[in-house]
């Protein structure tokens, strides 16, 4: 992609913002390298898609959205982690409770742009929609959620006058949004569609099209597009996870995209990403089918209450914090049954109690939560 030209700075007066140029245009990759990342990454993306026919999927989408969740959020400066993620209000600290908020917003807006799917196309309308779940009533939400900014915005610095990267004039944004959506749906285009991902990621993050909440909406779009073309058939690819732990990389290789035109750069990072985290997600369903085996094999040595048992680790493959109260409503059984499973599960290991109180316990499924947090 040697021809490619980024965009240019334009002065605004006391400073330049950057216009990208369209991206829906012809496309010529000739470089052997990413063409070979390319190839490494479909193949392992497909084995990764594999999973969804002979896992029971349903049961792990939300461990895999709250991973995604907690990892694209602390990237933004929360500190939630997994099980935080999957306690009720009540039981999450006070001064925890905004990263909390904001972790929820993220999997409804994961949850609901995937239903969204079904009725629209990837679209500036689905993006706003997205938008507006992720930010309402959290921190972020007096910045106009749902709508493209109305003013100019900047990334780093404490003032536009020394900020790291200024982009596009708020008047610009429609359009610049229309040619992602144009991009994003041209079928006569031939370039690959992991290829069109990366791109539109890139350029979605350079037009930074709303005042807040642009980094978690850029990395949401990426298994959205996935999703909506049919390369997963759900929604279990995330790469918050790799973009944490090569921030600084991440944020560089977008960078020399602009004051370098360098896509290709950009886009053997973005495959580098896709075919490590397609990897470690097939490792994963591994060890959780690994995991049932063995869990099997416990249950079975507690005769009458193993049906009971298998009843309440079948929801905490969903759930994997859980109470005695909930328990309860999914036995059916009566309180001294159900402390005797709780006693069961915790001596089995299964379970382990997380508060240190004497009432109101809660326990965690710690190795299948352990899967998703390594």
């Amino acid at each position: 992609m040697k021809s490619f030209k980024s965009g240019k700075h334009i002065s605004q007066g006391h400073y330049k913002s950057f216009q990208p140029n369209d991206i829906n245009k012809e496309w010529q990759v000739n470089d052997m390298q990413l063409l070979n990342l390319l190839s490494k990454a479909d193949r392992s993306l497909g084995r990764l898609d594999m999973y969804s026919e002979y896992v029971n999927i349903d049961l792990f989408i939300r461990m895999h959205i709250a991973k995604e969740a907690t990892q694209s959020s602390r990237i933004e400066g929360t500190q939630t982690n997994m099980e935080d993620a999957f306690l009720e209000k009540k039981d999450v600290a006070v001064e925890k409770r905004d990263d909390w908020e904001e972790v929820q917003n993220y999997i409804s807006a994961m949850n609901e742009a995937v239903k969204l799917l079904h009725t629209l196309p990837f679209s500036s309308r689905l993006i706003r929609q997205t938008h507006n779940i992720l930010l309402k009533g959290v921190r972020g939400t007096n910045k106009n959620p749902g709508e493209y900014r109305r003013s100019q915005n900047w990334i780093g610095g404490a003032s536009i006058n020394d900020a790291t990267f200024i982009p596009p004039v708020h008047s610009t944004v429609p359009e610049l949004m229309s040619d992602i959506e144009f991009f994003a749906n041209n079928e006569l285009n031939p370039l690959p569609e992991l290829l069109k991902i990366g791109i539109i990621h890139y350029q979605f993050e350079t037009i930074h099209p709303f005042l807040d909440g642009n980094g978690r909406v850029g990395r949401l779009l990426i298994t959205l597009y996935l999703v909506n073309k049919g390369i997963l058939k759900q929604p279990i690819l995330y790469l918050s996870d790799f973009f944490e732990r090569n921030r600084t990389l991440y944020y560089d290789n977008l960078m020399r995209v602009r004051t370098h035109n360098d896509i290709d750069q950009w886009l053997k990072f973005f495959l580098t990403g896709v075919i490590e985290i397609s990897k470690k997600g097939v490792e994963t369903f591994d060890k959780i089918m690994q995991l049932q085996k063995v869990l099997d094999s416990k249950i079975q040595t507690l005769g009458s209450r193993g049906n009971e048992a298998r009843k309440v680790i079948d929801h905490l493959y969903s759930q994997p914090v859980i109470d005695a109260m909930r328990i309860a409503m999914i036995t059916n059984k009566s309180k001294a049954t159900n402390y005797k499973l709780l006693d069961d599960l915790e001596n089995m290991g299964i379970l382990k109690e997380i508060t240190g109180a004497q009432r109101n316990k809660l326990y965690v499924f710690n190795d299948y939560l352990e899967l998703f947090s390594s």
